[in-house]
Order: C-alpha cells, then sequence, then structure tokens
C-alpha cells in the first residue's frame, strides 16, 4: 500500500493540534505523502491562517471538526497537551486514535491514563526524533522528518492501533519505528537530548564566547548548535524529566572533574588513558549503530 492510499485509507481525516517547528513539519509531510483531509489548530491566529493559505492544511481543527478525526496529533508543549487530551476527550470519536508528539512521556502519559480510560478513543505516547536549533511554524520543512527514528509508547487499547501507527509512520518517510515504555523513554532522552541542550547552553555561557571569533572550527558549531534553544519549551521539558536529566548532569559533572584534575596537575599519562577510554567507547557505539543499518 502506498503513502498516499495508507492516509486515506487508514486515516482518512487527521487532525494537528499544534503547528510549531513539530507540528507544522508534520502538517507539511503528511499532506506531501497522503491524500487525507488534514485539519489543524494553533492558538496563534496569525500561524493558522498561514498554514491553510499555503495548503499545509485543508481546514480549521475545533470543537465540532475534530469528532471528524480518526487520528489526531499533539504536538504542544506536555502541560498544553495534557489539558488539551483532557478538554477535548468527550468530542473525539470512539473509534479515533490520539498520538502526543512530546519530548517527555511519563509526565504526559500519567495524567492521561484515567482520561483515555473512561473514553473510547485509543492513545498512544510518541516523539519523533527530528528537530532543528530554530522554532515556529515558519522554520517547519516536509522533510524534516525523512529517515528519522520515531519513538512510540502504547497506552491504552492500542495494539491494533499501534500497528496502524507503525505502518503510517514508516509511510510518510520516517526510517524506523522504535517501541519502547515511558521510564525507558525519559531516562534515555535525558541523555542523548536534554543533557546536550544543558551542556551546549552553559558552554557558551564562558567569557571566552565572547571573543572567539577566528579562532573556531567545526567542534565549536557543533557543541553550540543547540545552545540556540527555546527556554519556556525545553524549561518545562526539563523540570518534567527532572530526576533522570539531574542524574545524567551530576555524572557528567563528576566526569568532568576528574579531567580538570588530571589536566590541572599535569598527569599526562593518566589523561591519556582517560582519553583512550572515551574514544574507544564512541568507537564501539558507533560500530553497533553501523550494523543495525
Amino acid at each position: 500500500m502506498s503513502s498516499k492510499e495508507m492516509g486515506q485509507e487508514g486515516f482518512p481525516v487527521i487532525g494537528i493540534a499544534g503547528l510549531g517547528l513539530i507540528g507544522g513539519s508534520m502538517a507539511r509531510t503528511i499532506k506531501a505523502e497522503t491524500d487525507c483531509r488534514l485539519l489543524g489548530f494553533d492558538i496563534n491566529e496569525e500561524v493558522l491562517k498561514t498554514a491553510l493559505s499555503d495548503g499545509s492544511i485543508d481546514g480549521i481543527l475545533d470543537d465540532e471538526s475534530i469528532g471528524s478525526c480518526s487520528l489526531i496529533l499533539v504536538a504542544l508543549y506536555p502541560r498544553a497537551a495534557v489539558d488539551y487530551v483532557t478538554e477535548k476527550s468527550g468530542a473525539i470519536a470512539d473509534d479515533a486514535l490520539v498520538i502526543d508528539l512530546c519530548g517527555v512521556k511519563t509526565a504526559v502519559m500519567r495524567p492521561l491514563e484515567p482520561v483515555v480510560a473512561s473514553r473510547g478513543f485509543s492513545y498512544i505516547g510518541g516523539h519523533p526524533m527530528a528537530g532543528t536549533e530554530k522554532t515556529g511554524y515558519k522554520n517547519s520543512r516536509g522533510d524534516l522528518f525523512r529517515g528519522a527514528s520515531m519513538l512510540l509508547v502504547p497506552a491504552h487499547n492500542t495494539e491494533e492501533q499501534y500497528k496502524r501507527a507503525e505502518a503510517f509512520f514508516l509511510e510518510i518517510g520516517f526510517g524506523r519505528v522504535v517501541r519502547t515504555s515511558m521510564e525507558t523513554h525519559d531516562r534515555i532522552i535525558a541523555f542523548t537530548s536534554q543533557l546536550a541542550h544543558v551542556v551546549s547552553n552553559a558552554y557558551v555561557k564562558s567569557p571566552t564566547a565572547k571573543i572567539h571569533d577566528g579562532y573556531s572550527a567545526g567542534s565549536y558549531l557543533d557543541l553550540t548548535r543547540v545552545a540556540w534553544l527555546n527556554e519556556v519549551m525545553w524549561s518545562e521539558l526539563f523540570i518534567d524529566n527532572r530526576e533522570a536529566l539531574a542524574d545524567e548532569i551530576d555524572r557528567l559533572i563528576e566526569d568532568l572533574r576528574i579531567y580538570s584534575e588530571l589536566i590541572r596537575e599535569g598527569r599526562q599519562e593518566e589523561l591519556r588513558e582517560v582519553l583512550k577510554e572515551g574514544r574507544e567507547l564512541k568507537e564501539m557505539i558507533d560500530r553497533k549503530e553501523d550494523l543495525k543499518r
């Protein structure tokens, strides 16, 4: 079955709540890859008008039209996502599937458990592993998810719907779908995503950053790219995953303390072994990833 057939037959009407970078990119992707009718909602009226005028959505997702949706993607900040699904739960069709696209799972899925259990629709936690340092609908792209991983956490009444969702995301261009749990997702994301943003943001606070012009190359650019972040969204994500993220930060601080002591005290042989350990670990990880491709 082609992606256009999957969108039309599997989910003939899709709603997207939130048309920022992720929601907007999802809208552009779905419109390009399927023939489904796509409805969108955003609190910003100008964003809605733009999405309608450029063809990224076909109509407005509201209290009346939400009942026609077979798939609803919620691309809002975590607490707003919980509020949205809770408030709209009575209007969502019993045979519909709701998938949140938030960057944390436990803080979203736990409070929604009783809400979903009291209704007929199915629910899955989702997290597309793609993004940029730029935010908002104006930076959304139709190719943002091409080849990316889609993380899915089965929740309520979803085994059959999970299979439909997995097929759908693969058909619209994701490279793989990874089935996981709330706890595993949040623990690993604390390391792979959230810690990287904390480190990058803290790194540029060195006074040297203001006078580095002409002295930087790829290393600086790689490490500082995500320092340009949306502090409103990321502070919420960090607090929602506070225990796992704080543990990763504390572990990194301890490792950095070792590096600092060895360098300050001129212990080159020991430093060489510490650096070798890190290099070999990175090589092992990369080899494992290459074997999976």
